[in-house]
């Protein structure tokens, strides 16, 4: 099984876009592994790390790739099955950055008051999950991982990977996960595919802006849908089909996400359109992936047993 490495610091990928040289191809239908670095260059491993010495933004969520995919062509969309996700350390990583996360200023929201002091945690990853802080009494985190960050390139534009949006990216949803698969469109030949931002649990919205950071090595299965191509991110498993959209504000988040999720409903699943946007204000679910990127992302989920038998 093909096993693609991270490449060399020099050349990690900090953008996903259609300009750097693929590290790797794979086929559709192929198994392969992908190894990651953590959202901090796996940099930080003391609390007593000062966070100026390791982080500048917007250098940051490291990601491998890009990943040539054989025969992808524009107007085609990616599969990515994510069969198993694995920790290669004991321990995860987070902090506070002073002026990054939900609840401080940052330069799109405006605010006179004092950066946030830095913080950083270090997570043991033990037997019986994450644990948050030895100093606190409560029970370990459940390991879940997942990526925070998976995308392709878009036409032209080289975006962030901090950044969320109709390519995938920096999502933070915690949906992209062993045994389910990611819908992602390929905008250029070869899709260029991009992997990083592991995390070993998260809670919804990412709130202070870093989850339980860890590096992976990720089993993944690719396939190729010709000729259809996904306007927005796709997640889908046993239980439900999903849509992410990505905007600020997150009203609009949520408005792409039930748009295409009405769409899918429709084009593909035998309903009339006003019925499934009816039936999603009934059975729909909502989770709230980030609120802390240079875009939000919102992932609108559909439960399949609701979908009309044949």
């Amino acid at each position: 099984m093909q096993h693609i490495q991270p490449p060399e610091k020099s050349k990690l990928a900090y953008v996903i876009g259609p300009y750097q040289a693929p590290i790797a191809h794979v086929s559709p239908g192929e198994t392969f592994r992908v190894s990651t670095l953590d959202a901090f260059e796996n940099r930080i491993d003391s609390p007593k790390v000062d966070l100026r010495e390791v982080i500048t933004l917007p250098y940051v969520n490291p990601c491998t790739g890009p990943i040539f995919v054989d025969g992808a062509a524009p107007g085609d969309t990616l599969a990515i099955r994510i069969d198993d996700i694995q920790i290669p350390r004991d321990y995860a990583v987070s902090c506070l950055i002073p002026e990054f996360g939900g609840l401080c200023g940052t330069v799109f929201t405006r605010v006179l008051n004092e950066p946030l002091p830095q913080r950083v945690l270090i997570h043991p990853i033990t037997k019986d999950g994450l644990v948050h802080d030895r100093a606190l009494k409560i029970p370990a985190i459940p390991i879940e991982p997942f990526y925070g960050t998976i995308g392709t390139a878009p036409t032209i534009e080289a975006i962030s990977t901090l950044a969320p949006g109709f390519h995938g990216g920096n999502m933070d949803a915690a949906d992209v996960c062993p045994g389910n698969t990611v819908y992602l469109p390929v905008n250029v030949a070869g899709a260029h595919l991009f992997v990083g931002d592991g995390h070993a649990a998260q809670g919804d919205a990412e709130v202070c802006g870093v989850a339980a950071e860890v590096p992976t090595v990720g089993t993944f299965t690719i396939d190729l849908i010709k000729g259809r191509a996904v306007r927005t991110p796709r997640f889908e498993n046993a239980e439900f089909l999903m849509s992410v959209g990505s905007a600020r504000p997150m009203e609009d988040a949520a408005r792409i996400a039930f748009h295409d999720l009405v769409t899918w409903l429709s084009a593909e699943h035998g309903f009339e359109r006003m019925s499934a946007y009816q039936l999603c204000s009934q059975v729909a679910r909502v989770r709230v992936a980030n609120m802390v990127d240079i875009l939000y992302s919102v992932v609108a989920k559909f439960p399949k047993r609701y979908l009309p038998t044949p």
